[in-house]
C-alpha cells in the first residue's frame, strides 16, 4: 500500500495549523475537500488520525505517530524533485511583501525556493501594503506581496482571500472594556483603516492605546493586554485569543492578497519566484504548497 503525498500534505498542514478551516484556507480548498482527504487517508490506514468533535484538530496516537513519519516523507520527496528539477537559474531578486507574512508564511516559501535556487539571492524587505505599491512604482522592488481592500482595484495577480480576525492577549480580558484599546500599525496601514472605519460606523466606543510599525512590536503589545487588533486568519501566532461577534467583535470581511511585478518581461530569476510564490499560495503545484 502507497500513502497518496497529496494526502500527506493536507494531514500535515492541517496539524500544524491545528483546523480543518485554516488548513483549507492554506492549500486553497474547501473544508469539505480537506475533510474527505483525511478521511481516504484514514481508510488507507485503517486508522482514524483526528479525535472527532473537538474543537481544534486533535491528534489521535496513531495520527501522532503518522505526523512523524508524514513529514519525513514529504522532506525526502521534496529534496528528491528539487534536485533532480533544479533549474540553473542565478540573479537577484527584490522582494517586499507586508510585516505579518515575512513572519509568518514566507519564510517556508522562501527557505524551499532557496534550496531549489541557491544560484538566485533574495533581499526582502518589509513594509506597509500601500507603501509597498508605491516603492514598486518607484523601481524600488521587482516583485512584492501586497494587500488590498478592494476587490474593484486593478493591479497584480490575486494568489490569497484572507478573512480578517480580532486577537487578543490569551491571559487579559482587556478586549471587555470599553472605551476598546485598540494596538495597531501607523497609517496607511489597511487593518488600521478597516478597524476605524467598521467601529465609527456602529459608533463603538474605541481608542488607539499603541502604535507600532513592526508586526513583532505588534503582537508584543496584544499579548502584553495593551489592547486588541485584527489580522488576516493566516498570519495570527499560535497561542493567541481568536475574537468574534460570541465576544461582541463585529465581523471583519477579507482582504486580498496579490502579488504585483515591476515588469512585463521579468528576468529569470524573477520569473521564477514569482511562479513559485503563486503556486505555494494558490496550491497550484503540490510540491511547493505553502
Amino acid at each position: 500500500m502507497n500513502i497518496p503525498t497529496e494526502l500527506l500534505r493536507t494531514f500535515v498542514k492541517t496539524v500544524e495549523l491545528g483546523s480543518f478551516t485554516r488548513a483549507a484556507e492554506s492549500i486553497g480548498r474547501t473544508q469539505s475537500a480537506v475533510s474527505l482527504q483525511i478521511r481516504r487517508l484514514e481508510e488507507l490506514l485503517g486508522a482514524m488520525v483526528f479525535v472527532r468533535g473537538t474543537h481544534r484538530a486533535r491528534l489521535t496516537d496513531e495520527g501522532a505517530i503518522l505526523a512523524g513519519y508524514a513529514k519525513r516523507i514529504l522532506d525526502l520527496n521534496d529534496e528528491a524533485v528539487s534536485s533532480l528539477r533544479r533549474p540553473k537559474i542565478a540573479g537577484s531578486v527584490r522582494l517586499g511583501a507586508p510585516h505579518e507574512y515575512t513572519a509568518s508564511l514566507l519564510p517556508v516559501v522562501l527557505g524551499k525556493f532557496a534550496q531549489s535556487h541557491p544560484g538566485v539571492m533574495l533581499e526582502v524587505t518589509c513594509d506597509l501594503s500601500k507603501n509597498l505599491r508605491a516603492r514598486l512604482e518607484d523601481g524600488e522592488f521587482d516583485i512584492i506581496l501586497a494587500l488590498h481592500d478592494d476587490p474593484s482595484s486593478q493591479g497584480g495577480t490575486k494568489v490569497l482571500t484572507e478573512p480578517l480576525v480580532w486577537i487578543s492577549s490569551p491571559e487579559h480580558e482587556g478586549h471587555v472594556q470599553r472605551p476598546l484599546s485598540l494596538v495597531v500599525a501607523p497609517p496607511p496601514c489597511i487593518y488600521r483603516s478597516r478597524i476605524l472605519q467598521t467601529l465609527g460606523r456602529l459608533d463603538q466606543p474605541a481608542r488607539i492605546a499603541y502604535t507600532s510599525s513592526s508586526i513583532t512590536g505588534i503582537i508584543a503589545a496584544v499579548k502584553a493586554g495593551l489592547g486588541v487588533t485584527l489580522l488576516a486568519r493566516s498570519t495570527v501566532p499560535q497561542g493567541m485569543r481568536v475574537l468574534g461577534e460570541r465576544e461582541g467583535f463585529p465581523a471583519m470581511g477579507e482582504l486580498e492578497v496579490r502579488l504585483h511585478t515591476a515588469q512585463a518581461q521579468p528576468s529569470d530569476a524573477v520569473a521564477c519566484l514569482q511562479d513559485y510564490i503563486r503556486g505555494s499560495f494558490t496550491g497550484q503545484n503540490g510540491s511547493h504548497r505553502v
